[in-house]
């Protein structure tokens, strides 16, 4: 496992600090490699705490551009980078916040074909896109890579995140749920709006997004209990945190 610098070490003190994680809780986020579905609301908190956290590797997949109207939640864009592709506008923000952490992106959307030849150069995955075809395509990639998978949404006011890790059993010998435990099916087209279509609070991506981050650390320096078999709902207007159990569905 590779050292920390005394640089480092300065930098990530208040971690090494902490006896969850500790010197080799920062060792192991140095050397994880994380792949990060999308570089828009969610995924923007997302690559900036991890980048600040330590990840030695982050991929980023996307294929859009930044537009004016993303930057009332994409924070890791600004008005300078209008037009760029997502994925180097974020590049170049992760360059500056933290020069340790080393990015591989792909201008490219997310699919199946994709996941089969890179996914499992990764140690985790975590879905930060805004559509169920997406979402259910990373499911079932990391599934089938076996490969840890954190996953979000938002909507308006309200967000949810769960951790998946469906190829390993849990306590008591059963497999652990799969995302189509908790969703068995998208629902169909046009039934749920997008944000371009029904607004979005722009500070709700940031308490999603950050949570998510923090599962991902949790998963990497083995701190605390991820949110498996969990699904964690926040209501942003009522200032409420919930979380539904879900369990794997029995085979008929």
């Amino acid at each position: 496992m590779d050292a920390l610098s005394p640089e480092e070490i300065e930098r990530y003190k208040r971690h090494i600090l902490l006896p969850e994680i500790g010197g080799m809780g920062q060792q192991r986020l140095k050397t994880a490699k994380v792949l990060v579905i999308g570089a828009g609301g969610l995924g923007a908190p997302v690559l900036y705490y991890l980048a600040a956290a330590g990840i030695g590797t982050l991929g980023i997949i996307d294929d859009d551009v930044v537009s004016l109207s993303n930057l009332q939640r994409q924070v890791i864009h600004d008005t300078g980078t209008i037009g760029e592709l997502k994925t180097e506008s974020a590049r170049r923000s992760i360059s500056r916040l933290n020069p340790h952490v080393r990015t591989l992106h792909f201008e490219e959307r997310f699919s199946r074909l994709w996941a089969h030849d890179h996914l499992t150069s990764f140690d985790l995955v975590i879905d930060g896109s805004d559509n169920f075809d997406t979402r259910y395509a990373a499911a079932d990639a990391a599934e089938a890579a076996k490969v840890p998978l954190v996953t979000g949404a938002v909507g308006r006011f309200d967000g949810s995140v769960t951790v998946l890790k469906p190829y390993a059993e849990g306590p008591d010998g059963t497999l652990l749920p799969r995302y189509r435990d908790l969703f068995p099916a998208p629902p169909p087209e046009g039934l749920v709006p997008s944000c371009a279509e029904t607004g979005i609070i722009g500070a709700l991506t940031g308490v999603i997004g950050t949570t998510m981050a923090m599962e991902a650390i949790k998963i990497i320096t083995g701190a605390g209990e991820p949110l498996i078999g969990r699904l964690l709902l926040y209501d942003a207007l009522a200032a409420r945190f919930d979380t539904i159990r879900y369990k794997r569905r029995q085979a008929a």
